[in-house]
């Protein structure tokens, strides 16, 4: 992967407008994001051009401390002390991960940076660095563009880390590749391959919220609000993985595509099986208010003679979709860890079960409340 290349300077700073009448100063924007220089309010990346685009989303992404060479050059320089390297790629692609008209570019660039910075901690690290890859369709507003960057910005920060570089292409939809750069500080990464009987499993961060906010969108329903915003912009406790590092743990995963599904994961590549209390999960309200608006959205019965049953068949999947939702929910990049019985956990790590030895008829993988899950486990992209 290329870094970013700022191939004509003069770019950076003159101001870029479309050609012919769009040039009326009063269609023009006061100011881009973050101080960037003022553009035609429906100039699209098309007419900006690759290279318009690229030093204008660079003037959007300062770099960290990490980075000795960024954005600019063949490739990037990031500092590694450690001298290893964490390294992730995750994708998203409009229709698939996103919607432009559920999320706004901000949302987007959040969610994208997210994705990944969450993976880095899942190892242990510290985040350093994201290379980012950007293919839209020619007719995309630059505005769109702007805003993206702006949120990969502060996502990227709130994480610690830079975007150092990465390409633009045309697609016919938008689609975005991030590979994201971690830092150990010494440590031993956390694979999911260590978790051995006896070891408590915890988690830190919300089960359930992303995926509960998705089907409040898919109905039309706007709230609760937070859900929505949990969907649109998770936010990982990244320094809640080096912490666990720290803390002992064994094992570790980023929750992206549910949790049985990614405990499955660490069962699997640690030969153990894992089971989980269901009253141990950290329930939210806004998880059963959301339960409730759906079910009710969905009723809709007008005779009499099945309202009763109705209301009977409605508070029992009002009350198992936050359950659901906790359990197979991805999305909300919340870390599972593995850690031995005796680790003095912070308070923000809730133990919700423990690991036991592959029996002779259970085998591996993960139970809840001593059963198997009956329902889907989490997403896959190919089913």
């Amino acid at each position: 992967m290329t870094t970013f290349r700022e191939r004509h300077a003069t770019l950076k700073a003159r101001r870029v407008v479309a050609p012919g009448p769009r040039r009326c100063p009063a269609r023009l924007a006061a100011t881009g994001p973050r101080g960037l220089p003022p553009l035609e309010v429906h100039i699209t990346i098309g007419e900006l051009g690759e290279f318009g685009l690229i030093a204008r989303m660079a003037r959007g992404l300062p770099p960290t401390r990490h980075v000795i060479l960024g954005i600019g050059d063949d490739a990037a320089v990031l500092r590694a002390p450690d001298r290893r390297v964490v390294a992730t790629t995750d994708l998203l692609i409009e229709g698939q991960h996103f919607r432009r008209d559920w999320s706004g570019p901000r949302d987007v660039g959040h969610k994208a940076a997210a994705s990944s910075l969450a993976d880095v901690a899942a190892m242990g690290a510290v985040p350093a660095g994201l290379l980012v890859a950007f293919a839209a369709p020619p007719q995309l507003p630059v505005s769109w563009a702007d805003e993206f960057t702006a949120g990969l910005a502060a996502e990227s920060a709130r994480g610690g880390a830079a975007v150092v570089g990465g390409d633009v292409a045309r697609a016919a939809t938008i689609t975005i590749a991030v590979t994201a750069l971690g830092d150990l500080q010494g440590r031993s990464p956390v694979t999911r391959a260590g978790a051995r009987p006896g070891d408590v499993i915890a988690v830190a961060g919300p089960l359930g919220q992303s995926a509960a906010g998705l089907a409040l969108l898919g109905r039309g329903l706007i709230r609760p609000a937070e859900l929505l915003a949990a969907h649109r912009r998770p936010q990982p406790w990244y320094d809640a993985g080096p912490e666990a590092a720290r803390c002992g743990a064994t094992a570790m995963i980023d929750i992206s595509d549910g949790l049985l599904a990614d405990l499955g994961h660490v069962a699997d590549a640690s030969g153990v099986l894992i089971e989980l209390t269901s009253a141990l999960l950290p329930h939210s309200r806004p998880l059963e208010e959301a339960a409730a608006l759906i079910i009710t959205a969905a009723a809709g019965r007008t005779l009499p003679s099945a309202v009763a049953r109705a209301k009977r068949e409605d508070q029992a999947a009002a009350n198992a979709l936050p359950l659901e939702w906790m359990l197979s929910g991805g999305e909300d990049h919340a870390l599972a860890a593995a850690f031995p019985p005796e680790a003095a956990l912070p308070a923000r790590w809730s133990v919700i079960g423990r690991v036991r030895a592959p029996g002779t008829r259970a085998g591996t993988g993960v139970r809840v409340d001593g059963e198997r899950h009956r329902g889907r486990a989490g997403w896959e992209h190919f089913r």
